[in-house]
């Protein structure tokens, strides 16, 4: 299972409207993919609820996974960019 590690770069973290537009990028792929912080157990990406209870913020490291490479690329892309701005 590809899993990358990426930095979140919205400026409040994954709430609300960065976790929304994630979790509907994830929801229209093909396959499942899953985003935790590292040693915790990963929610899945599609949930934008279950991505604001990560309370992961700006700065802090997380680990995107899944079965499509591709996939995880497309979630790590949104992870990393300031979705606030």
């Amino acid at each position: 299972m590809p899993t990358k590690s990426v930095k979140v770069g919205s400026a409040v973290g994954l709430h609300a409207r960065p976790a929304a537009i994630i979790s509907e990028a994830a929801d229209e792929l093909g396959s499942e993919v899953l985003i935790g912080i590292p040693g915790d157990e990963p929610v899945d990406a599609s949930s934008a609820l279950l991505l604001m209870t990560l309370g992961a913020g700006n700065g802090d490291t997380v680990e995107v996974s899944g079965d499509n490479e591709a996939d995880v690329d497309v979630i790590v892309a949104l992870v990393e960019k300031d979705l606030d701005a």
